[in-house]
Formats: C-alpha cells, structure tokens, sequence
C-alpha cells in the first residue's frame, strides 16, 4: 500500500487511466468485430458505410496509446484490401 500523499494520489490515478483505457480497448476491439462481420458476410455496402466509423474509432485508440500506431495502420490495411477484394 503506498503511504504518501502523492502515492496515493498516483494509484487512485492510475485506476481511473485503466479504466478508462479497457473501456477504449473495448470500443476498439467491437468496431473490429462488426467490420469484419460486415465483410466475412459478404455485406460490401455495409462495410463501405461503417468505413469513416472505423477509421475514426481506430485513429481515437491509437492517439490515446491504447493500441500501437503500427497496429492500427496494419489493421485498416488489411481491412480495406479485404473490402477492395469484395468489390471485383
């Protein structure tokens, strides 16, 4: 247990930032989910019309430092090679 008044004040901080990341982590991790069942059902419009969501709510995680800039990029990638694909 800490026992300065900064310790303290650092876990209670420290709490609320986890929190506040699973909650981003979970947001991240749905917008993937419907994306991907957007384009493993084969549903192009779908997909093209959640597109802007998901590059919003996937740029948000990785600005925070929730989830690696590269991560992201890969994902986006390879969602919308997957999405190109659909369209032929």
């Amino acid at each position: 247990m800490p026992t300065t008044k900064s310790a303290i004040r650092r876990v209670r901080k420290t709490r609320l930032q986890a929190e506040v990341n699973r909650i981003r982590k979970g947001k991240y991790k749905s917008v993937i989910k419907k994306m991907s069942d957007y384009v493993e059902s084969g549903e192009i419009n779908e997909a093209r019309n959640f597109l802007p969501k998901f590059y919003s709510q996937l740029m948000k995680v990785a600005k925070t430092g929730v989830i690696k800039k590269d991560t992201v990029s890969r994902k986006i990638s390879r969602i919308t090679q997957k999405i190109q694909k659909l369209k032929k």
